[in-house]
């Protein structure tokens, strides 16, 4: 079986594409990926076949802690303008890639060429979304908008049809142009359209079951996981052997200043922890040297996470799930995106605590990790390691075969 894998994005978005790309390659399936530049030399280190598609998806961190713009209607068009044509890039790179292949695998939903190119070749394709509330339903609302504080009024279905309407004014007329540079017709809706009629979803299931009412097939695989053998750095592990249980803080790859972590660190040492402070895309900092506190690179979070006291972190799918494995509590702090979905699913679930990033005070940060670190939630995240799997790639690429094996 030879298989295309798209995945535009952060790190969030194209790790799991890179987990299922080695199950398959596991398996003597062909597999080309089609990812963000900066990671085509990753995928290559890995031994993996890829090609750049899209933009650098590492934007620079913000030098100041005040929360990002609130952008009109008119900005958000002019940054739309300024912006390259990325659907045509997609229609192009996923077009010269798909020759020979049995299937495209869409690894999120901003699949704008994926499933036009799989009609064109008469191939299979899938979409694959890392969050339920990536699908439209009246169970779930939508992500927020970037840069949106808080949802917009109204029901669900009113906010899902305010962001279907939001996904046609930025990419309906470039689809349905590159659609009639293949000789195919023309959509009318580019979510629906992206999503096609059998979504799967590439979540666990303890923690994020899909909704019910959305009105399409969709598959469930559980969460597409990179096994990272890696050791950790020898100075975190002798870190970690000189104290108690650290409290972990990390923002990823989302655009935070510099000194977000300070109300963290802080909180963290009223609470009478030690803190590790991963420094991701924003270069997060320890603002000073201290004994208690240690700042690190990308680190194996598989390796580190079982030997912390909780997790502060975005809410990110891949971190979200990765500290649920760990069994510890999470303390999320959502920027944007499906961010608040998980932070209220941990909520939910009585794993962790949430405070928004535009909210991140001295006092709340406080009391909110208190909350986590508390024995009620710290038992309760135990507990729910029990029920969360790994093994979601390795079910995706059953069903692969199952449904275009034998093309």
């Amino acid at each position: 079986m030879r298989v295309l894998l798209s995945a535009v994005g952060t790190r969030g978005d194209v790790q799991p594409a890179i987990a299922l790309a080695l199950e398959l390659r596991k398996r003597d399936h062909q597999v080309r990926l089609c990812i963000s530049p900066n990671f085509v030399a990753w995928a290559a280190s890995l031994g993996l076949e890829a090609r750049p598609m899209g933009v650098e998806m590492r934007a620079p961190p913000r030098k100041s802690s005040a929360p990002p713009p609130t952008l009109s209607a008119e900005d958000l068009r002019r940054l739309r303008e300024s912006m390259p044509d990325l659907v045509t890039d997609q229609f192009d790179t996923l077009g010269a890639a798909a020759e020979g292949c049995d299937v495209i695998v869409g690894c999120n939903a901003h699949q704008y060429a994926a499933p036009s190119i799989a009609e064109r070749a008469d191939i299979g394709c899938v979409t694959a979304v890392y969050a339920p509330n990536s699908i439209p339903s009246p169970e779930l609302a939508p992500p927020p908008a970037p840069f949106q504080k808080e949802p917009p009024a109204g029901s669900n279905d009113e906010r899902w049809r305010a962001t279907a309407k939001a996904w046609n004014e930025r990419a309906l007329e470039r689809v349905n142009h590159n659609r009639g540079r293949l000789r195919l017709e023309p959509v009318a809706d580019v979510l629906d359209y992206t999503l096609t009629d059998h979504t799967w979803l590439a979540a666990d299931a303890a923690l994020a079951p899909p909704p019910a009412a959305s009105g399409r097939r969709i598959f469930q695989t559980g969460s597409w996981v990179l096994a990272d053998s890696s050791p950790l750095p020898a100075g975190l592990a002798a870190f970690l052997e000189r104290g108690d249980p650290p409290v972990f803080v990390g923002f990823g790859s989302m655009p935070a200043a510099s000194d977000a972590a300070r109300p963290l660190i802080a909180a963290a040492r009223t609470a009478g922890r030690r803190i590790v402070v991963s420094k991701g895309w924003a270069d997060l900092e320890l603002g000073g040297d201290a004994p208690d506190a240690i700042a690190v690179g990308d680190v194996s979070h598989g390796a580190l996470f079982p030997r912390v006291a909780a997790v502060v972190h975005h809410g990110g799918a891949g971190t979200t799930a990765a500290a649920a494995r760990a069994g510890v509590p999470q303390l999320i702090t959502p920027l944007f995106g499906d961010q608040f979905y998980w932070a209220e699913r941990v909520v939910q679930l009585g794993a962790g605590a949430t405070v928004p990033h535009t909210a991140m005070t001295d006092e709340a940060v406080t009391r909110a990790l208190g909350a986590a670190l508390g024995p009620a939630v710290t038992e309760r995240a135990r507990s729910l390691a029990l029920l969360v799997r790994a093994d979601g790639a390795a079910t995706a690429a059953s069903r692969l075969e199952a449904e275009y094996g034998n093309r």
